[in-house]
């Protein structure tokens, strides 16, 4: 029987409703970032849509030249409600937005679950918005996908470069890491400390990103270390804060967005 994990954050973190939500898509979407060259991997904020969706356009923008080419979509974020070891893999057969549903890839997660850092565990995917706030873009940014979501909790890099590898594929494989930067600290800190953490991101260097500089980082630390296996480079696209798009300059939060390729 068919298991359909129901939005948690819609009307929260972005429109619940389709036509208010796709006006707002197509209008952060409008921007043009397409690079000669598309992103095996990219990296992207997950706050409200009024204070990171802007920055997270900025990086789905650059697939509109490979729309219909990306097929795989292989999605990490942090948990930020339930602690546990390794990566959390869903049992459901597709992920509803208001815009529709968006189909699990079962062989891909089937794949993943043959790891000893894997394993199904709903409850960490429920009420997690650091994946759902991806998808809405997904679905403008892309033609026919299938999606792979892990929730990754305690993990190593090397364990998260494991399963990375595992469903890495090929250009019909879109990786995709979700990550704020800094949290709550004043303006002026936060730009110098997301400055940094952009700088070992643009480095392949996860040895310079720890839990104080980036949310997501161990996916984000597991990432660069396979794109470093792979010859990738990286580049910054997009780096502010909540200061410069819907909030006060007291406490902000950072938002990068990085293309891989």
């Amino acid at each position: 029987m068919s298991q359909i994990r129901q939005p948690a954050v819609a009307n929260r973190f972005y429109p619940g409703d389709a036509q208010e939500l796709g006006v707002m898509l197509d209008a952060y979407l409008s921007s043009d970032r397409a690079g000669a060259q598309p992103p095996k991997a990219l990296v992207v904020p997950h706050a409200g849509y009024i204070y990171s969706g802007p920055i997270a356009a900025s990086a789905y923008a650059t697939l509109r030249p490979v729309r219909d080419a990306i097929r795989r979509v292989v999605l990490l974020g942090p948990s930020h409600r339930l602690p546990f070891r390794g990566l959390a893999a869903s049992m459901a057969s597709d992920f509803a937005t208001p815009i529709g549903l968006v189909r699990l890839d079962r062989a891909a997660i089937d794949a993943a679950l043959e790891l000893s850092q894997v394993q199904p565990l709903e409850a960490a995917h429920t009420f997690e918005h650091s994946l759902e706030v991806q998808l809405p873009f997904l679905q403008r940014a892309l033609g026919d996908f299938t999606l792979a979501p892990f929730v990754v909790g305690e993990a190593t890099p090397e364990s998260v470069a494991e399963v990375l590898d595992a469903l890495w594929g090929g250009p019909e494989t879109l990786i995709l890491v979700s990550s704020d930067l800094s949290h709550y600290l004043d303006y002026e800190t936060a730009n110098r400390l997301d400055h940094q953490t952009s700088t070992a991101i643009e480095a392949l260097d996860p040895n310079g990103i720890g839990p104080d500089r980036a949310c997501g980082h161990a996916p984000l630390r597991g990432l660069l270390t396979l794109a470093k296996r792979h010859g990738l480079r990286a580049e910054t696209l997009d780096l502010r804060n909540s200061g410069d798009t819907a909030g006060s300059r007291d406490q902000v939060v950072g938002y990068g967005a990085y293309a891989l390729n």
